[in-house]
């Protein structure tokens, strides 16, 4: 049987507008009227700035349970075996990537269900690309643990000794409002000649990308980065 597509649909990652970013796919946007998505509210926000006259209330969401890892998505897979098609959106940048999402997506394939990605802004892209970094080998480790102290600087200290015996830049995020104290932490735990890119409000008017030693890095008591989205990246000061 052939279904509908499920649709990947990138979200902006700042006030950077959408229909510069997705000009070829908004009037495909229109044909779908099932999503499946993080936050309900910002999700119709962002369909409206994309098309105003988007009909919000002929649609019907679905919000991704990011706390049941056992989520069976049912509602989408019966959508999407009826005929319809089903977007799925993340809060920011691409569904699947850093995001919920890619358990429905294999589902899809599961169902032969036609899966259809849309290219749009990912904040570990846009980094690892204007990083001067290794974009040939990278591993993105989400969020490092949470509290400042051993489990912290431990972990800061086995990325940057996996950098230094692969050659692979080693990406990770931060909620914002702990970014000045993690920048703290890198410092003080990584070598002087390691490399630390800090990439801040990506697409914004306001974006900021910089790599520099963390020698480079110690001469700073604040790094302007306080409660704004970043992604933070080490790497060994040469790589093949």
């Amino acid at each position: 049987m052939d279904y509908s597509a499920l649709y990947l649909i990138p979200v902006n990652l700042s006030d950077a507008q959408m229909q510069i970013l997705l000009p070829t796919y908004v009037e495909k946007l229109r044909s779908i009227r099932h999503f499946l998505v993080e936050e309900i509210r910002t999700s119709r926000r962002f369909l409206r700035s994309v098309i105003p006259d988007f009909d919000i209330d002929a649609s019907t969401f679905w919000e991704i349970d990011k706390h049941d890892p056992n989520q069976s998505f049912s509602e989408a897979i019966r959508a999407l075996r009826s005929g319809q098609n089903v977007g799925l959106m993340s809060e920011a940048g691409c569904p699947g990537i850093a995001d919920p999402g890619g358990k429905l997506v294999l589902l899809a394939h599961q169902s032969n269900i036609k899966v259809v990605p849309w290219i749009g802004p990912s904040s570990i892209a846009l980094a690892l690309m204007a990083s001067g970094m290794n974009g040939q080998g990278f591993t993105f480790h989400g969020y490092l643990p949470s509290k400042s102290g051993v489990e912290l600087h431990n972990k800061i200290k086995a990325l940057e000794a996996e950098t230094y015996k692969t050659g692979y830049s080693q990406l990770f995020i931060e909620t914002p409002y702990r970014n000045e104290r993690l920048v703290q932490d890198l410092i003080q735990n990584l070598r002087g000649d390691t490399l630390l890119c800090i990439a801040t409000d990506l697409t914004a008017d306001t974006e900021e990308i910089k790599t520099l030693p963390v020698h480079e890095w110690r001469k700073s008591k604040e790094w302007g980065i306080n409660k704004r989205p970043s992604i933070f990246i080490i790497a060994c000061p040469s790589f093949k």
